[in-house]
């Protein structure tokens, strides 16, 4: 079976830039669960699982993440995320280009989405939700799943909420690999992993390593 790695579509909602859109300053809604604040900001560093001692390495990519604005667009009011890698310089796929790029997110019925209204974290419900096709005829799902996660990283101990993002096969036989996506209350994002659909082992963790919240 091909290795099919089914966060590709994060990856870019996470890393690529986005077009300038005609808006302006707007004032911001209240902060609530995604910690959605101008000023905030989150430090995270990437880990790779080491096959032999089945442990995650340190890598040298670290991504800065902060909220530098709120702007209005078609009506709603976005929080404009910029996103600063380093340590890329071998210009690995596997990894966000070293560089500044940037995202707008918002809260909508208790889910985070961007500004194409493509749901970024999904937290309304549990129940599995069909966003898209990997290619035919895998599909791909998110889920909030029931059990909450006490995760320790370096910049802490957090209890989480756990969004899975997985796929299935057209006769909707769920594949081995699950990305999960851990946000924790008023914090944000504290870990996510990255695994290939047909194995159920995660190869890179991505770690919430310092952070400011106002």
């Amino acid at each position: 079976m091909k290795r099919i790695l089914f966060t590709v579509c994060f990856f870019a909602l996470f890393f690529s830039c986005n077009s300038d859109d005609d808006s302006s300053n707007a004032t911001a809604p209240e902060a609530g669960f995604y910690a959605l604040t101008v000023g905030n900001s989150w430090e995270y560093r990437y880990y790779d699982l080491d096959t032999s001692s089945a442990s995650f390495v340190a890598s040298t990519v670290v991504e800065t993440v902060s909220i530098v604005s709120t702007e209005e667009i078609e009506g709603e009011t976005y929080f404009k995320f910029r996103y600063f890698v380093t340590g890329n310089d071998l210009n690995s796929p596997n990894y966000p280009e070293n560089g500044e790029s940037f995202r707008y997110f918002r809260e909508d019925s208790e889910n985070l989405v961007d500004d194409s209204n493509t749901i970024i974290f999904l937290r309304e419900n549990h129940e599995e939700r069909l966003i898209g096709s990997l290619s035919d005829p895998i599909l791909q799902y998110l889920r909030l799943a029931e059990d909450t996660h006490n995760l320790n990283t370096i910049a802490g101990t957090f209890e989480t909420l756990d969004m899975e993002l997985y796929a299935r096969d057209g006769d909707g036989n769920l594949y081995p690999g699950i990305s999960h996506y851990y946000y924790a209350d008023g914090i944000g994002v504290v870990l996510n992993t990255t695994t290939f659909v047909s194995t159920a082992q995660h190869f890179r963790e991505r770690r919430l390593e310092s952070y400011t919240i106002n």
